[in-house]
Order: structure tokens, then C-alpha cells, then sequence
């Protein structure tokens, strides 16, 4: 079976400003904490002798290599990536950015949630990507619209009870 897999979907190159400095965080973190830390540690266990069954070189190569794949990752998504500051000129509406209250209309359950970035997504906080089936299906909506988002559940109605940024 070969290594070869289908070109992942586009993602929106939006990010909120406190996204685009964790991610410029995240990045140089990496390449001038971790990295150099990884680097000594593979010269050191290289120095043991006999690499083919050095467990600690095979681990720190394995390692120096995902501190590499992200760090060109980050480095190409950030020049790419369009910082999102402020309020839409219809504030009242759920555009990128926006804090939303949404009530499920067959539980009665609301919950509160953030649309930022893919790059920034969080479920723990309610930030979900601007990406995702129910983002996609409140956007443009607002206070007191109901909608029917295609979740993975299957289909689900939802209302939306507020709207607010910053």
C-alpha cells in the first residue's frame, strides 16, 4: 500500500489577530527552543556509536523531523493567512469572529460559540472553524433566525438567540 493520499480540502486563510500570534508563537517556539534542544539531544545519543539499535537516535530523528514538518507548515500557512480585526460593517448578522448563542430546537439545549480560523479551533472554549457545517449554515444570520445545519447527527435545527463581537 503505497503513502500516497488525497490533497486535503482548501481551508479559509482567515484568522483572528490572537490566532495569528499563537500561531507566530507556536512557530518560534519551535524553531528556537525545541528545535536546538532536539538537535543536541540526536548529537548526543549519534556520539553513543552503533545508530541501528540506538532507540534514543531513532527517537530524536522521528522527533527533529515533526519539529520540522510543522515548522515549514506554520511558516507557509502564515504567509498565506489574512488577519481579521473588528467588527463586520453588520454587526447584527454572524460573519467571521462572531460570538453566537444558538438554541438546538429539538432539545432546548443553547450553547455559545466562536467562529475563527481552522488553523485556531478550540472545542473546549466553543471556537469552531468557519469551515464547519453549522458555521457555514449561520453565517448571515441573525437574532432569532432559525436554520437546519447538516451535521454528522444527520440534519439540525437550531435558533439563533445572539449575536456579538470583540
Amino acid at each position: 500500500m503505497g503513502r500516497w493520499r488525497p490533497p486535503a480540502e482548501k481551508s479559509t486563510a482567515l484568522v483572528t489577530a490572537l490566532g495569528h500570534a499563537r500561531l507566530k508563537a507556536e512557530l518560534d517556539t519551535l524553531w528556537r527552543l525545541k528545535r536546538p534542544e532536539v538537535v543536541r539531544a540526536l548529537a548526543a545519543a549519534a556520539a553513543e556509536g552503533d545508530r541501528s539499535e540506538n532507540a534514543e537516535y531513532s527517537y530524536r530523528k522521528k522527533q527533529l523531523g515533526e519539529i520540522d514538518r510543522r515548522v515549514r507548515y506554520l511558516s507557509k500557512r502564515l504567509e498565506t493567512l489574512r488577519v481579521v480585526e473588528g467588527a463586520p460593517s453588520d454587526p447584527q448578522a454572524v460573519f467571521f469572529g462572531a460570538h453566537v448563542e444558538v438554541e438546538n430546537l429539538a432539545s432546548g439545549e443553547t450553547t455559545r460559540y466562536r467562529i475563527v480560523g481552522p488553523d485556531e479551533t478550540d472545542a473546549g472554549l466553543g471556537w469552531i472553524s468557519i469551515d464547519s457545517p453549522l458555521a457555514r449554515a449561520m453565517l448571515k444570520k441573525r437574532a432569532d433566525d432559525e436554520f437546519e445545519a447538516q451535521l454528522p447527527g444527520g440534519p439540525v435545527r437550531f435558533a439563533i438567540l445572539d449575536v456579538r463581537y470583540g
